[in-house]
């Protein structure tokens, strides 16, 4: 029963809010940040052979970064939009919850 009761009283402590640096991004990030990567990829391609800058590494090298840096850019747009359209995400506090519920029943933590 007092196992029960520190359970209850754990669901009923206010949800600290976690950061998370490394966060997955979301669907539209990815569908949007690759239409964007392969349209800016065309696009500067065709403005390098209109200038008739010769063709070798460095030239692919240099489309690849600056079609990587507009499809980033439009990637975070999108999450941007997406978190002033639905609002933030709810932090995940499993590990936090596990911790507690850990310390309730008396096990020692990994």
């Amino acid at each position: 029963m007092e196992l029960q009761a520190r359970i209850l009283n754990l669901r009923k402590q206010p949800e600290t809010e976690i950061i998370n640096m490394f966060e997955l991004p979301s669907m539209w990030n990815l569908i949007i940040s690759t239409i964007v990567f392969i349209i800016a990829a065309w696009y500067v391609h065709r403005i390098m052979d209109e200038r008739e800058m010769p063709k070798g590494t460095t030239r692919s090298v240099l489309v690849f970064l600056i079609a990587y840096a507009v499809s980033w850019g439009a990637g975070e747009a999108a999450d941007w939009a997406q978190e002033k359209i639905e609002g933030k995400k709810p932090a995940s506090t499993m590990s936090t919850e596990m911790q507690q519920l850990q310390k309730a029943t008396g096990q020692s933590q990994p």
